[in-house]
């Protein structure tokens, strides 16, 4: 996948600018999808040369001036063809489990800090994706929500982020504790 179609995934909603459009990720795509501001901005300008997004100048007056961008009808065809087109299955690529890969042959204290501090991101991530799902369901239970809600889409993806952010916690605490009793065992031996 390319930045490309998740920035116009993101402009499906609503017309956002480009501090907005970094906002959008930081919340609602950061589950799936990292991107630095700076590389936003050089892509919206990419998609709107190339005819996928417009833009339009807003004025204001205290402010300086800003451009709102909205997806294109050749936009939505882009984001069909690459719904269409056949994806590849994730892999994992992470420096932790690295690190991890060499317990037996390092010092497990620096590996269990480590985990237990990515178990604590984790649970910062599962507490936002939760406060997400409940302002998204508006007051419907989850069923009533993905049978009935007006965009699943956004729904869908935050649970998938939730569920990953759940299994990284519990793989870290797991991790860390049985580092933590393996050399407890090697220190009483």
């Amino acid at each position: 996948m390319a930045l490309r179609h998740a920035v116009l995934a993101a402009l499906l909603d609503e017309e956002l600018s480009g501090y907005q459009l970094a906002k959008v990720f930081d919340l609602g795509m950061a589950n799936f999808w990292h991107a630095l501001p700076q590389q936003l901005y050089a892509e919206l300008t990419r998609l709107e040369k190339d005819g996928l997004v417009t833009g339009r100048e807003v004025v204001q007056d205290t402010r300086p001036n800003k451009r709102l961008f909205t997806v294109t009808d050749a936009g939505l065809v882009e984001l069909e063809r690459f719904t269409e087109a056949v994806t590849k299955p994730s892999a994992i690529r992470d420096d932790l489990l690295v690190k991890v890969r060499a317990a037996d042959h390092v010092g497990a204290e620096a590996l269990i800090g480590q985990l237990t501090e990515r178990a604590g991101f984790a649970q910062a991530k599962i507490d936002l994706f939760e406060k997400l799902l409940h302002t998204m369901r508006g007051g419907r239970t989850e069923e009533e929500f993905l049978r009935y809600g007006d965009r699943v889409g956004p729904y869908l993806t935050c649970l998938r982020g939730l569920a990953f952010e759940q299994g990284n916690r519990d793989w870290c605490v797991r991790a860390a504790s049985a580092l933590r009793e393996r050399a407890a065992c090697r220190s009483r031996g």
